[in-house]
């Protein structure tokens, strides 16, 4: 009775080791060069005339000279693209085709600028500003701490081309967390309207990282105690949850999300972030599949494309920051999604 005794602690304490053991790491195919103060989340734009001239875009958090970096697909900065004295930006998005009249279309990059309480918007590659120097966000709020904007995403409705920009923050409560604001042009520029309020949130923590799936209409939200929030990115469709799931897959901090879209399938990459990996799950059913390590520690944000980016991302990129003011490049074949 006694060996038995031992050999089921034995057996437990094995199986316990195992469950600790550390994933293997899926080595990056580059890294880039470092930013001067903390990364925090990446975009990539696709150049579809020339993809190996393709552009990442990172944050780099500093509340008088942050900056929204520019790096090619060898990791090396382009100061060029670069933008600097930026008052703390947070999150970055791209859109493709925004219209500004009837004759003429621009991709876009949006960012929140959290000290100045407003978000930015920028024409990309050639780096024009096209808000008037910044639009503010959660304007009918009275505390500085509910003003201050961290997540964003862009939202293209398939149909009707209309543009709308996902914006999250700090702190918020626990009913319209998130403000929706449409971009609009006209002949005086470009100006963003207040759409709606909505998402839920759980008190616990905040929350940050947004992705909205353009193809399907779902905007994704983490929650960071609880797990993932899915709602209707069209406001014609209201403001009801759809579904909260994957809590239950996380060691702490729910973190950045990306939207990795094929013909007929897609998963949602998600920030394990006190785990330092990644969760993959369903894009379809929500559905866990698997956990990752990419090398990365903390991740706060990542982005991906499934766009073939020349020789050396032949299968599309994945993009995630780590904290040591640094990037992580994965061609998206390393994951292996698919299996």
């Amino acid at each position: 009775m006694k060996k038995l005794k031992v050999n089921l602690i034995f057996g437990t304490t094995v199986l316990l080791m195992a469950c600790m053991a550390k994933l293997p790491e899926i080595v990056a195919t580059t890294v880039t060069e470092t930013t001067p103060h903390d990364t925090d989340d990446p975009a990539i734009w696709v150049n579809k005339t020339n993809p190996e001239q393709s552009i990442v875009f990172g944050t780099d958090k500093d509340e008088v000279n942050g900056g929204v970096y520019a790096f090619n697909l060898d990791g090396k900065i382009i100061p060029s693209k670069s933008l600097t004295g930026v008052s703390y930006p947070n999150n970055v998005d791209i859109e493709y085709g925004f219209k500004l009249n009837d004759s003429t279309e621009t991709d876009i990059m949006v960012f929140s600028e959290r000290e100045k309480h407003q978000i930015r918007v920028y024409s990309v590659p050639d780096m024009t500003p096209l808000d008037h120097g910044g639009f503010k966000v959660f304007e009918d709020e009275t505390t500085v701490e509910m003003k201050r904007p961290m997540g964003v995403s862009i939202y293209k409705n398939p149909v009707n081309g209309k543009v709308s920009v996902f914006v999250s923050r700090k702190k918020g409560p626990k009913e319209g967390y998130l403000y929706q604001y449409e971009l609009v042009a006209d002949s005086l520029g470009v100006h963003a309207n207040l759409l709606r309020k909505m998402g839920q949130f759980s008190g616990q923590k905040e929350i940050e990282a947004i992705a909205v799936d353009d193809a399907s209409g779902y905007v994704y939200y983490s929650d960071e105690g609880v797990g993932i929030r899915k709602y209707h990115a069209n406001p014609a469709r209201g403001n009801d949850e759809v579904s909260l799931f994957g809590g239950e897959h996380f060691k702490d901090d729910i973190e950045g999300i990306a939207i990795a879209n094929y013909a007929d399938y897609g998963f949602l990459v998600v920030s394990n972030q006190q785990a330092h990996t990644f969760n993959i799950f369903d894009l379809k059913t929500n559905a866990f599949i698997k956990e990752i390590n990419l090398g990365t520690n903390e991740t706060d944000g990542c982005d991906v494309t499934t766009t073939a980016l020349g020789k050396k991302f032949p299968n599309g990129l994945f993009v995630s920051m780590c904290d040591n003011k640094t990037f992580f490049y994965h061609d998206l074949d390393l994951l292996k999604l698919k299996e």
